[in-house]
């Protein structure tokens, strides 16, 4: 007795099934594939426990590729150290649009909060001590130049009424100081709410220890 044995009606039997197309990223793409997969190796494991492997691995490629494109893992982490630093950079300094100091002071700690939020990984990386400083600079850094932006605004501030703007430096560390290590705490715990964050932040600079308002209020147009 013969048996019949089912066959795809959609395939003849004498030819394979088809595999599916690969489409070929350009460099461009691939550049940007690489980017984004150590950005998110660099932040959960950190600079040495990524590996080049790993990178590649993820990424579908081999090894000389990532090599071909960044000469190596020291490269590939020095360009997104510098794209977040930048980013954060353009966020806080394109935030100070205020003319109010206060509304200024409110407007630059939500810029650091929304970047915390939106770019997590990112400032995980940027708050790392950095493997190799020389090529990429640090968190020190960055908040250094932020204060630099924050210095102008407070210079000009003390001269309209009539304080000593050469300190102006001392108090422009000083605040985006106090912003920036409220925003690595902020990172992990993330309570209170950001507006509630800002708020008290702000309450403190603003009014120091001793006039501190038990329930402190926003007073420019962002509200969350």
């Amino acid at each position: 007795m013969m048996v019949a044995v089912a066959t795809d009606s959609s395939t003849p039997s004498n030819e394979k099934p088809r595999r599916a197309r690969r489409t070929r990223m350009t460099g461009a793409e691939r550049r940007q594939q690489l980017l984004e997969i150590g950005r998110t190796l660099f932040a959960a494991k950190g600079f040495e426990g990524t590996s080049v492997e790993e990178i590649a691995a993820k990424a579908g490629v081999s090894k000389p590729v990532v090599y071909e494109h960044f000469g190596g893992k020291e490269g590939l982490y020095a360009v997104v150290v510098d794209r977040e630093m930048r980013r954060l950079l353009d966020m806080v300094t394109s935030s100070l649009t205020a003319g109010h100091p206060r509304e200024l002071c409110e407007q630059a700690a939500f810029a650091l909060l929304d970047y915390i939020e939106e770019y997590t990984d990112g400032f995980r990386i940027l708050v790392r001590d950095s493997p190799i400083p020389q090529s990429t600079g640090s968190f020190a850094s960055l908040i250094s130049d932020i204060a630099t932006q924050v210095e102008d605004i407070l210079g000009r501030e003390f001269k309209n009424r009539g304080f000593d703007a050469k300190l102006a430096p001392l108090y422009a560390q000083a605040l985006v100081g106090m912003v920036a290590l409220t925003g690595q705490w902020w990172l992990d715990v993330r309570r209170p709410k950001k507006a509630e964050v800002a708020a008290h932040l702000v309450n403190l600079a603003w009014h120091g220890l001793d006039g501190l308002e038990p329930k402190p209020r926003l007073i420019g147009h962002r509200k969350s």
